[in-house]
């Protein structure tokens, strides 16, 4: 099994929202703003084949679906889908996704799904072939959003979704798709079901996989967000999201499984470190991944 980590469509965002409570004199030397207090932001996506012996997409970016209008409030740098292209240069294409695991439904991490805005045109699905993975929880808040995070939700996805034929809502460790080799863990501090999936590790002690690799989602967009106090302001519920949080780590520095990060401009893949305070930081950092082994 193969890894490939594939930008998608770039965003920039409110550098106080993306760091919640936590001061700018702080976070600005983690990601610098620019004049409107704007940090860069990746939508990065995960490719692993053979895995299960399919080829699978973990999350999609924002891609190309919003209106001109819309793009610019949102901060979308490209108006083409820049994953389409990321796809295109591994040497795959859309049409070759099997499966596509979904954190949750917001659009910075489903709106790739959909083809590019075009005036007069309905929103279209892309991935003609793919089942999409979706936790029981996420596919309730996006089918009735709180009032409080509606704007983050594309209003005609679900139905599209549902219309596929093709729709696995998961409510488990496991999904039918992917079967042992994937498990999911859940997080309900950013939104309720974000569902962090983890390509199991091969190797095996005391009944537990170790050295596998997690998809962090939004429960740790990226490396600032390993410092457990750190937190957004999109989060729900910030001090649910820390003890989430904490345990997750713990978790993955134990059994040595790596931390893949959609948001992060600079960074994709990383291991866990905890010094001798109990602060987590990150070692062993890769950029990119292309066709990378497992175990490399």
């Amino acid at each position: 099994m193969k890894f490939w980590s594939l930008l998608g469509n770039s965003q920039k965002l409110d550098g106080g929202a993306m760091f919640g409570n936590a001061p700018r004199a702080v976070w600005s030397r983690w990601l610098p703003p620019d004049e409107l207090n704007r940090v860069p932001l990746a939508c990065r996506a995960l490719l692993a084949a053979p895995l299960n012996g399919r080829t699978v997409l973990f999350e999609s970016g924002i891609g190309a679906f919003f209106e001109p209008k819309l793009r610019e409030r949102y901060g979308v740098v490209e108006d083409r889908h820049v994953l389409l292209d990321s796809l295109r240069e591994a040497g795959f294409a859309h049409e070759d996704i099997d499966v596509v695991v979904l954190s949750h439904l917001h659009f910075d991490h489903a709106g790739g799904l959909l083809a590019p805005w075009q005036e007069g045109r309905a929103p279209q699905l892309l991935f003609p072939n793919a089942t999409f993975l979706v936790s029981a929880a996420c596919w309730d808040r996006a089918r009735d959003p709180h009032p409080r995070d509606r704007a983050s939700f594309i209003p005609e996805l679900p139905g599209l979704l549902q219309a596929s034929g093709r729709l696995e809502i998961v409510d488990s460790t496991h999904s039918r798709a992917l079967g042992d080799s994937v498990r999911f863990h859940y997080s309900d501090g950013h939104t309720p079901g974000l569902m962090l999936a983890e390509i199991v590790g091969p190797e095996q002690v005391d009944g537990q996989t170790h050295g596998g690799v997690v998809f962090c989602a939004d429960l740790i967009p990226g490396r600032p967000w390993v410092h457990v106090p750190i937190t957004m302001g999109y989060d729900r519920n910030a001090e649910l999201l820390i003890d989430e949080k904490r345990e997750f780590l713990a978790d993955k520095l134990a059994r040595d499984v790596h931390l893949f990060f959609t948001h992060d401009p600079d960074c994709a893949l990383a291991r866990v470190t905890r010094d001798d305070k109990g602060r987590y930081g990150t070692t062993n950092e890769v950029g990119e991944l292309h066709a990378r082994p497992l175990m490399a």
